[in-house]
């Protein structure tokens, strides 16, 4: 009984941020599809995914991210996974820092990671890279995201990415200063905070001597593509 008073007394006597302080020391592993979703353009249709499973507590985590798109009956079109480390840098920010590698038909490519990824002012989710390939050359990433809560289930979720290529990859098609930009916006029906389905349309167009090259190939430049997909963590 006097063990069990001891036990007691000393919990009760432990500091709420000291008991904050261990909760968030212990790791939790989570994985969180933000999208999988097949894509509608004209008769042509794709399957596109992107996800990320974490491992660890607000200070430091292992981070597996994987997106692509599939094209129905068709090879796999673009395959990217990242393993990367994420430390907290600040209250709202983490840094990150780790490989990347692509999968697509032709040459592939992998990449080292920097970057920095949290929430910016106005509760927008930011995430931005510097990528460096095996060959040296190096290109941005920024993406942006945003969830506008309509009513209790309805949310609005706009999305853009913007690439930007600062070397030559002539076996790639992208050329330095050469820019893709890719725009999304999806309307999700939130049945509970874990799943939600959606709709939506994507857009995305390729800039500077990129596009210039698409042009040249007969490809075109600009496309987009109805959505109807999930969304789900657990």
């Amino acid at each position: 009984m006097r063990s069990t008073n001891l036990c007691v007394g000393l919990l009760l006597a432990t500091p709420a941020w000291a008991m904050e302080q261990h909760m968030d020391a212990m790791p939790v592993a989570k994985l969180a599809v933000d999208h999988l979703e097949p894509r509608f353009d004209g008769d042509d249709q794709a399957l596109a995914w992107e996800l990320e499973a974490t491992y660890g507590n607000d200070l430091h985590k292992a981070v597996l991210k994987s997106s692509g798109e599939r094209a129905d009956g068709g090879p796999t079109e673009s395959s990217e996974t990242q393993l990367l480390y994420r430390r907290m840098a600040s209250e709202f920010f983490d840094w990150q820092a780790g490989v990347r590698h692509d999968d697509q038909p032709g040459p592939t490519r992998s990449y080292a990671v920097l970057g920095l990824k949290g929430l910016a002012p106005q509760w927008v989710e930011l995430d931005a890279n510097l990528f460096v390939s095996e060959h040296g050359d190096p290109s941005l990433r920024v993406e942006a995201e945003y969830e506008l809560l309509l009513t209790q289930r309805w949310v609005l979720e706009p999305k853009l990415e913007y690439d930007l290529a600062l070397a030559d990859d002539r076996d790639l098609g992208i050329g330095a200063g050469g820019s893709s930009l890719e725009t999304g916006l999806r309307l999700h029906y939130r049945i509970s905070p874990q799943f939600s389905p959606y709709i939506g349309y994507q857009w995305q167009k390729t800039y500077g001597r990129s596009g210039d090259w698409l042009r040249a190939e007969g490809e075109d430049e600009e496309e987009g593509a109805w959505l109807l997909g999930l969304k789900f963590w657990l």
